[in-house]
Parts: C-alpha cells; sequence; structure tokens
C-alpha cells in the first residue's frame, strides 16, 4: 500500500480504539439502567412488531486461549441443564411483559458453544422459545458452531428446530498456529461439520478466521484462506485479533513475542482481502467478506447494511432482546446487559426478574452519533443529505464536525458539500474516523488495536 507511511503517521500502527458494534460502547454502560428500565423497554415494543433475539451458552467443553468471550468450562452437562433452567425462566419473565402478537425475525445463538447442547436440550429450547416468541415467515435463525462438538443428531435437531444459517469458527489451519492459541481444530474436521450442515439443508453458511494470531505471517494465513474457499462459504469475517490478556487471563498463555506487529498485521489482512476478493468475494465493511448473492452483500449494495454485537447485519429490526448470561439486549431507548456471571445472573432470573445489571439510555446526541459512526463502518462514507432527514436542524452541526475530520486526516478522506468518504486505501483508518464521533471518554473502551 502505498499510503502505508502516511496511516503510520496519522497514528494507524499505535491506535487503540473500539471495534464500534454499538454507541456507546459496552464500557460505557452503567448501572443507571436497570431491571425496571429492561421490563419497560420490553413493554414498550409495539404489538405485533418484529424483533431480534440473542441467545448466549457460554459454557466450553475446553478453553481457546485466544478468546476473550465470558465462558466457561465444562466437562459435563450438568451445568449446562442448570442454566437452561434459568433461560427457560427468563423466557417466562419476557413473556409476562412482552406486547400481544410479537415475532422473531432474526433468532442467534451464541457462546461460548451452544453445539455442546444434546438434541435433547435445543429441542427443549427451540419449543420453550417458540412458546413466548413465533418465528416470522422467511426469519433467519443462525448458530455458531464448534466443529469439534457437532454430530449428526446435534446438526439434525438445529435443522428441526428451523437453523437455516451456520456461522463456523475456523480462526486458522496451521497446525503451530492452533497449538499456541489452544485451539486444535483440522481441515478435515471443518469440512465434515460443513457438509453435515449442507446435507441438512442449511441454506447459508458463515466461516469466522483471525489475522494477527501469534506465529501467522502472509504464507500460513494465505494457506488457511485458500483452504476455507474450497468450503465456499458464502460469507466470511476477518477480524483482527485483540491481545488483551489483562481483560482475558487465558490470554497470558499466548507468547506476546510470537505475535505479529502492527505494519505485519495490515499486510497479513490485505493479503487475505486480495484472496477474497480473487474468489469473487465483496468487502463488506471493515473486516466481512460475502458472495454477491449473499443478502450482506445486498444489504451492502441497496444502502441497508447495518453494525451490531455480532458484527454486520441486514437486519431491519430496532429491538434485540439478549437473554443469558452477559447478554446485551438493543432498543431504540437504549441498551440494556445482564449479569455477566452465570451465578448472579441465575439469582437475579429466580427471584422474577430480568437480570440487568447495567446499560445506557440515550441521551443528547447518541442517536445522531450512532448513526454517524455506523454510516462510517458500514458504507465508508457520510451524507449531510441523509443526517439531515433522519435528525432535521443537524446539518451545519454534522458538517462542522466533518470537516474536522477532513482536517485531522488530510487526503485520506475526501470532503464534499454533500458529505465525507474515506479513500479506499485508507479503510484501515475507518475506526480510528469513527473515534473523532465518539463524545464519550475513550479511557476505558480504548483497547482494541485500530488493524
Amino acid at each position: 500500500m502505498h499510503m502505508t507511511p502516511k496511516l503510520a503517521k496519522l497514528g494507524l500502527f499505535d491506535a487503540k480504539v473500539p471495534r464500534y458494534t454499538s454507541y456507546p460502547t459496552a464500557p460505557q454502560f452503567s448501572p443507571a439502567v436497570s431491571s425496571a428500565q429492561m421490563r419497560d423497554w420490553v413493554a414498550g415494543i409495539s404489538p405485533g412488531a418484529r424483533v431480534s433475539l440473542y441467545l448466549h451458552i457460554p459454557f466450553c467443553r475446553r478453553l481457546c486461549w485466544f478468546c476473550a468471550c465470558r465462558t466457561q468450562g465444562t466437562k459435563t452437562n450438568s451445568p449446562v441443564a442448570a442454566y437452561l433452567k434459568t433461560l427457560f425462566e427468563e423466557l417466562e419473565i419476557l413473556r409476562a411483559h412482552l406486547p400481544e402478537g410479537v415475532e422473531l425475525n432474526r433468532m442467534h445463538w451464541g457462546g461460548g458453544t451452544p453445539t455442546l447442547l444434546t438434541p435433547k436440550m435445543t429441542r427443549n429450547l427451540a419449543k420453550r422459545i417458540r412458546e413466548v416468541l413465533l418465528l416470522a415467515p422467511g426469519a433467519e435463525f443462525s448458530v455458531e458452531i464448534d466443529p469439534n462438538e457437532i454430530d449428526q443428531p446435534r446438526v439434525d435437531a438445529l435443522a428441526e428446530a428451523g437453523m437455516n444459517r451456520a456461522s463456523i469458527g475456523v480462526q486458522d489451519f496451521d497446525d503451530e498456529v492452533q497449538s499456541t492459541i489452544g485451539r486444535i481444530q483440522g481441515f478435515e474436521t471443518t469440512r465434515n461439520a460443513a457438509d453435515m450442515l449442507r446435507a441438512a439443508g442449511i441454506r447459508s453458511l458463515n466461516a469466522d478466521i483471525l489475522f494477527g494470531l501469534p506465529h501467522q505471517d502472509q504464507a500460513r494465513l494465505s494457506a488457511t484462506v485458500q483452504k476455507l474457499l474450497t468450503l465456499s462459504p458464502d460469507r466470511v469475517a476477518l477480524y483482527g485479533y485483540a491481545h488483551v490478556p489483562w481483560m482475558a487471563r487465558r490470554q497470558a498463555l499466548i507468547p506476546s513475542d510470537a505475535l505479529p506487529q502492527p505494519e505485519e498485521r495490515l499486510a497479513l489482512f490485505e493479503s487475505a482481502r486480495q484472496l477474497f476478493e480473487w474468489d469473487g468475494y465483496k468487502q463488506i465493511g471493515i473486516d466481512h467478506f460475502a458472495l454477491p448473492d449473499d443478502t450482506l452483500a445486498i444489504a451492502a449494495r441497496t444502502g441497508r447494511l447495518r453494525r451490531n454485537f455480532q458484527g454486520y447485519t441486514d437486519e431491519p429490526c430496532d429491538v434485540l432482546i439478549g437473554l443469558g448470561a452477559s447478554a446485551i439486549s438493543r432498543f431504540p431507548d437504549g441498551y440494556s446487559q445482564n449479569e455477566p456471571a452465570t451465578s448472579k445472573y441465575t439469582a437475579a432470573v429466580r427471584e422474577g426478574r430480568f437480570a440487568t445489571v447495567r446499560g445506557h439510555a440515550f441521551t443528547g446526541e447518541d442517536h445522531l452519533r450512532a448513526r454517524l459512526i455506523e454510516a462510517l463502518m458500514c458504507d465508508f462514507r457520510i451524507s449531510t443529505d441523509e443526517t439531515e432527514t433522519r435528525f432535521p436542524g443537524t446539518r451545519a452541526h454534522v458538517a462542522k464536525m466533518l470537516g474536522d475530520v477532513a482536517d485531522k486526516f488530510g487526503n485520506t478522506v475526501h470532503l464534499t458539500p454533500s458529505g465525507l468518504e474515506v479513500h479506499p486505501e485508507a479503510l484501515a483508518l475507518t475506526r480510528m474516523i469513527a473515534r473523532e464521533f465518539d463524545a464519550y471518554s475513550m479511557s476505558e473502551n480504548a483497547h482494541a488495536s485500530a488493524i
């Protein structure tokens, strides 16, 4: 990239910025949002509306060292069964406050490892959800799949429950990289999982891989990408590994001196990006790739791409209900998050209330700034016409903010009377530019590398 020196001068390789899967970001949440607020927001959903549901399963058979998610290891199904009992109780609390006729437009089971549920557990959970929220016609039901923790009976149970999109975790296929991050997963295991899912009628397959892992270089990552391409995933998330051992203790097992330097991380991303594009995939936002006929690619082409806690989405709903420990909900008026610790989450639900422990109620310019950040992250441009339509009377204010950004980032952005666009060769700066619209302190949420 001929703009690399310019990107370095602007601080790309030194910056720590949020991923902006929400605004404000989760570290800005506070205890000001309580269980009572969550109850009121649920009750305020319009009767007959369509909503999304995220369900968190925080258990894994093994704990991968690279992962910073809220998970816990278990060798038996006993704690999982106890957790499901609490989820069923939380669903009943939701039912008690949910208006009539609300339907599910999207449902996602994440974790942790949702596929460690037995077939019976999967069927019971799906049944309990359907008793509270029916899947709307054409709804999307996606599940995170661990190829090491899936078999035909579990695939059959998920397909029977309505799963029509699966997301396979890959990370990297290189043996040394896998050993160093505590994630042993052979290519054959991954291919067998993909074959089982497609044979069961799953219409869309996603895959997640990481760049910036220890011992990773362009040759090794390129080999991983080429193997992944033989599985023909409909979309791929190419996430940058965030090494934050002060937040995720298990990452201390990963040798920091084996991690690629920031300049090398950029080169890793670029080499993977080229391989995906050469194979016909379109770049979606900062770190996703999709085949042209995938719904995510269509959303990007038609200006309907959005940002949420799973990354990029074409989800049109304004309400996302999160169930389970640490799950985050999004409403038109703010965010709420459940207790992260399973024991505290369980205790709250057993008291007959939502397990909300913190969140954020939108105020001031939150909606405006959230839209500016989302537009930048999704489309790499901001339109003053669009923001004026959504937020009348803000044109001059937005134009001033865009001018300030142009002054700071120079020829890496293009300022016009109608808005601002990021230079195609400076897309790596997108999160740094988005930070300019963030009115909150960076002291707590500046933990992820900019590239």
